[in-house]
């Protein structure tokens, strides 16, 4: 297992604040998956507008840091260091908790197929044990 802490991850996917939402990514040596995490925190700069007085991570915030998990687990092999992931399209996805600050998101993804610069991954996203989000997206990469 190979553990990226932030500096790592800026190292490998462009990201960078605000729009950089992965805080740790813990990479599987024998395959195409890791686990992300991220904390979820009331300073969080959606959470002014998502919502007053009941802030609620937005799904497409959690869809975004489970790709940038993805892209990291991807990014960080050998064979496709220096290029770039894009997102490129999500699948069969699903909520069913909310996110709130305090929660720290846990999600576990597998890069399933990568056939020329297209790729797919399949990623859950937890609170603790419980599921808050799991779907399908895929990725475009490029030089």
């Amino acid at each position: 297992m190979k553990v990226y802490g932030i500096k790592d991850i800026m190292g490998i996917i462009p990201h960078r604040y605000p729009f950089l939402f992965i805080d740790r990514v813990e990479v599987s040596e024998e395959a195409l998956k890791g686990t992300g995490f991220k904390n979820v925190t009331v300073n969080e700069n959606y959470f002014t507008g998502h919502f007053p007085n009941n802030p609620v991570m937005p799904g497409v915030i959690i869809i975004e840091t489970m790709a940038q998990a993805g892209a990291v687990i991807l990014l960080s092999q050998e064979q496709f260091k220096g290029k770039t992931a894009y997102f490129a399209g999500i699948n069969k996805f699903r909520f069913k908790r909310k996110v709130v600050p305090g929660d720290c998101l846990r999600i576990e993804v597998e890069i399933t197929r990568v056939r020329g610069g297209i790729g797919i991954g399949e990623g859950k996203a937890f609170v603790g044990e419980e599921l808050a989000a799991e779907g399908e997206f895929m990725f475009a990469i490029e030089n």
